[in-house]
This record gives C-alpha cells, structure tokens and sequence, in this order.
C-alpha cells in the first residue's frame, strides 16, 4: 500500500525563493482551501527575482524536455534547456520593472491574484509544476481635489434631515468625520446607524452577478432626536477590512464602497440614505490627511 501512494509523489521537491524574501513586506491572505499564508508584497514596476531550486528524491534522476517559470498572464522565461537533473539544482530568475496596474484582490465572488508557476516539463509522464503566490498593492497619493458631501433626505411633512462628510475620498486608515442634522422629526425615531457597505459586482449587461456586504456598523445614536439636533459623526476606517475602489478591472470586476445612514423608527420601519465613497491605498511616503 505504501508502495502505491508513494508511486503518485512527484519525483522531486521544488522550491520558489524571493531575493529579498527577508526583508519584504509580508502580509496574510486566504488560500483557496481557506487557511492563510503570508506571502510577499510588491508594487507595479518592481522587479521580480530569486532561485528556483529543483532537488529530485534521493536515488531518483529527472528526465525532462525543459525548466520554464511564469509570471502567470504575462511573462515566461526559460530556466533550462531538455536533459536530466541527477542533484539539486537552483536556477536564478529575474522579471525586471514588471507592470501590475491592479492590486490582488480577494472577494466574494472574485480573486485577482499574482502568481509565479514553474514547469518541469516532461515527455511520457504528467509535467511537474509547483506555484508560488504573491501580493501586489498600488500605493496614490492624497488626492488634489477632495470634495465634501452634503445631501438632504427626508419623507414629506414626517421627516426631513441633512447630512454632511468632510471628504469623499479616504484612505484606507482615514477617518470619516461629519454631521447629521435634524430639520423636521415628526416620526419617532429610535436609533440612528452608519454602515460601510461594499458591492462588488463581476460579469457584464445581463451577466452581472453584484454582491453587497456590510463591513460595518455604528451607533451614532440612541433615543429620538429634537428638532434642531446636530448628531457628530466619527468613524475611523482602520479595524475594517478595506481595499482600494476598484472600477472594472479588466472589465471582469468592480468594488464600490457606501456609506448607508440608517434610521429606525419604533416601529421598526427603515429609512435609509446610500452615498457612494472613494477608497484609495495612501502612498507610504506621503502624510496622511
């Protein structure tokens, strides 16, 4: 029995190192069978480099029709021309100045990922082929124009309020700071809530499927407002799960972000104002705003 599970393992350990794997930034992300990994980040325009070590079973030789490593959907470079590999073997690469104008992305419905896969090509037998993953994040710097928002909502001689954010634009550790105002209250209200919602929709016309989630929800109030009454607005963005608006990638995929203000009456009936946000990643270099 033993000898029959064993006739399935590949006949050699491949391993996939970065140049700067120790220095790196790392950060966790979600495998397909839902455990986390950390794996390297890079930016759009850097280069990708390291070794690629090929060390067959003890015993064992590899014949084989070539060594190739890919920069999945973009790049291929050839590590070796047909032969054998009686020993370990290590095979530099480098992708020099790579262009990645997305980031990696893991939602719902759809994954934008980066991943470097090496072949061991073979004649007669399946091919030997192992992936190593990574992340990309594109920095922006803090936008020239940021302009604030200022909507007024309300239902006809019951309620009429007006609410106001400082920006609509935020970086993904901002903070959104604003005001709610109450004009006429006529109904009686029982809590007031803001939620951050993102939509993400894949496919396009009639194919598109979009999925909304609440990443958050905060109590801005609790008991029934006045006529008059100025309700502060303070929600800091940094314990949330956020990524970058993104507005169809590759016209696969687009992630939007809400700012939903929630009313509830006693009687449990929802009233509800959706404003869309911008999210962006703050370059490192630049101070936060």
């Amino acid at each position: 029995m033993n000898y029959i599970i064993g006739a399935f393992k590949p006949p050699c350990d491949i391993s996939i190192t970065f140049s700067d794997a120790r220095t790196r930034k790392q950060v966790s992300v979600k495998k397909d069978n839902g455990k986390t990994t950390m794996v390297p980040v890079f930016q759009s325009l850097e280069t990708i480099s390291g070794e690629v070590s090929i060390a067959p079973v003890p015993g064992k030789r590899i014949e084989h029709m070539g060594v190739k490593i890919e920069l999945l959907g973009q790049i291929v470079r050839e590590l070796d021309v047909p032969g054998e590999i009686y020993e370990r073997k290590t095979y530099p690469f480098e992708f020099s100045t790579v262009e990645m104008p997305y980031e990696s992305y893991n939602g719902t419905n759809v994954r934008l990922r980066y991943i470097l896969k090496v072949t061991i090509g073979r004649n007669y037998v399946g091919n030997i082929v192992e992936y190593r993953d990574f992340c990309v994040r594109n920095y922006s710097p803090v936008p020239t124009i940021n302009n604030s928002i200022k909507m007024e909502v309300g239902i006809e001689d019951c309620l009429h309020i007006e609410f106001e954010y400082s920006k609509s634009k935020y970086h993904l550790n901002d903070v959104i700071i604003g005001k709610i105002y109450f004009l006429l209250v006529r109904i009686k209200i029982k809590n007031m809530e803001l939620e951050i919602r993102r939509r993400e929709s894949t496919g396009s016309g009639s194919n598109t499927y979009v999925e909304t989630e609440t990443l958050a929800k905060f109590e801005l109030m609790d008991g029934a407002p006045v006529r008059g009454e100025s309700i502060p607005v303070r929600l800091f963005l940094t314990p949330y799960e956020l990524t970058p608006t993104y507005r169809n990638i590759n016209n696969k995929f687009s992630v939007k972000y809400y700012l939903n203000l929630v009313l509830v009456d006693e009687e449990d009936r929802r009233y509800f104002k959706q404003q869309e946000i911008t999210m962006y990643r703050l370059l490192e270099s630049a101070p936060s705003s």
